[in-house]
């Protein structure tokens, strides 16, 4: 019991530092990686930690950039969504396991009727 609350603990203050390093970004950064996060989130299924995990390497290649003069488009470019589906094929999202659940259930139904 006790490992599951450090590891909340610690993931709440990854979250902290990562909220800093955006908030240090340049205005145009900030605003994409904003949309990017919501638009995950809203795609992500199970706990959300893989998409933890891409934010922070998101983050890292935004730092990048930015020290090296480049607009944000210049990194994701224009078709942003695009980008960001890229970046979902690792993780688990809400049609992934839609899916799933409808395979599962097909597959059940056909079992009992047999």
């Amino acid at each position: 019991m006790l490992n599951f609350f450090n590891k909340i603990i610690g993931d709440k203050k990854e979250w902290k530092r990562m909220e800093a390093r955006a908030k240090a970004l340049p205005r145009d950064y900030q605003i994409v990686y904003k949309e990017i996060m919501q638009y995950m989130f809203m795609r992500s299924g199970g706990d959300g930690m893989d998409i933890v995990a891409i934010l922070r390497d998101l983050l890292g290649l935004f730092e990048i950039g930015a020290a090296e003069g480049k607009r944000v488009l210049e990194i994701t470019g224009q078709d942003v969504a695009t980008f960001c589906d890229e970046l979902l094929r690792s993780a688990k999202t809400f049609t992934e396991n839609w899916h799933e659940t409808l395979n599962r259930n097909v597959m059940k139904k056909l079992q009992s009727e047999e």
